[in-house]
């Protein structure tokens, strides 16, 4: 008999039925919230397999997040900004963008909902004014171009758009950027993701290749920044390089996993600048990666990402494995042995 492959992890059941746009595990239980492009948000509690809500919105939805066990966020293709409220199967609008929204974030340290859209702005939103939309709009930020990824850590929130810019927040004084950056990856960003630590941020790119990137502006602390490639091969002597769709930070280890459109899911040690592990290739283009609160689990989007164009492809997936310590925990530098 044939050994079985090595696992993937165990696929949940009822996924959505056209492209995954975000999964996100809690911050308090293993419940998870997904968003596809099949109008739905969908809730499962990943640990026992179950789908325990479903919400359908009037388009693709595009982000979603928890606010806590209870409730969540939503961002639309539909121009809005939604709040779910769970257990009643209730939603509500918060409010709107001139144009679909990409992604949004609930901020624990300022209690405000941050949503970036392709109208080239950034809206911060106070979830508790949401009986009218005037009094949950706290302010409206514009962009250089359309908002393709945010990040918090803290009072931080990194902004990536079009064009390769980046700007980084406080909270706390949102008047203006507190730098402007360039990516430092010379194509389209695709994912920005903050260091658990709040020293920095990941930044990925359509070119497969990941930036590590650091607050602190002096000479020292920009000598730490560096890209290195990944997800891509050679083939017949030429490389074959694919988008780098997602990272995800370790809670615990703060190493990080990466996915991409060739299907592997990796997991990285930033500071040791190493691979330390890559989990047997998924049916198609990972399209988003989250590690539960306590590192255990991590919950894979197996979805095509239409980087190739409309094609037949494998159906659209979500993936729970468990994590085992080895494939996230810095292997420590060995020392060398002083002269005896």
């Amino acid at each position: 008999m044939a050994a079985a492959p090595q696992s993937t992890g165990r696929e949940l059941s009822s996924p959505p039925t056209d492209g995954i746009s975000n999964l996100r595990f809690s911050n308090h239980s293993d419940n998870l919230l997904v968003s596809s492009w099949d109008k739905s948000v969908r809730l499962y509690d990943a640990s026992a397999n179950a789908l325990r809500g479903e919400f359908m919105h009037g388009g693709a939805v595009l982000d979603c997040c928890f606010h806590d066990d209870s409730s969540g966020f939503t961002a639309c293709a539909d121009h809005t900004v939604r709040r779910l409220v769970f257990n009643y199967s209730r939603e509500d609008i918060l409010g709107r963008h001139d144009a679909p929204v990409r992604c949004i974030e609930y901020s624990y340290a300022t209690g405000q909902v941050i949503t970036g859209s392709w109208d080239k702005t950034l809206k911060c939103w106070d979830p508790r004014g949401a009986s009218g939309q005037e009094r949950s709009l706290i302010g409206t930020y514009t962009q250089p171009e359309r908002v393709y990824s945010l990040s918090l850590v803290g009072n931080r929130l990194v902004v990536a758009t079009a064009g390769r810019h980046v700007n980084v927040y406080d909270l706390r004084n949102m008047n203006q950027p507190e730098q402007r950056r360039e990516s430092s990856l010379k194509y389209q960003t695709r994912c920005v993701r903050c260091y658990p630590n709040g020293t920095g941020y990941a930044l990925s790119s359509v070119e497969g290749r990941v930036a590590m990137e650091f607050f602190d502006l002096s000479e020292a602390g920009q000598s730490k920044k560096y890209a290195f490639k990944c997800h891509r091969k050679s083939e017949a002597g030429r490389d074959i390089v694919y988008p780098v769709n997602s990272i995800a930070f370790h809670p615990i280890y703060g190493t990080f996993a990466t996915g991409g459109c060739d299907g592997y899911v990796n997991v990285w040690d930033g500071n040791n600048k190493k691979r330390l592990y890559q989990y047997p290739k998924y049916p198609t283009s990972i399209a988003a990666l989250s590690f539960s609160r306590d590192g255990r689990l991590l919950a894979v989007a197996s979805s095509y990402t239409y980087e190739e164009g409309d094609k037949p492809h494998e159906p659209d997936a979500i993936f729970v494995r468990s994590v085992n310590e080895v494939e996230v925990k810095p292997k420590p530098k060995l020392l060398p042995n002083p002269a005896t």
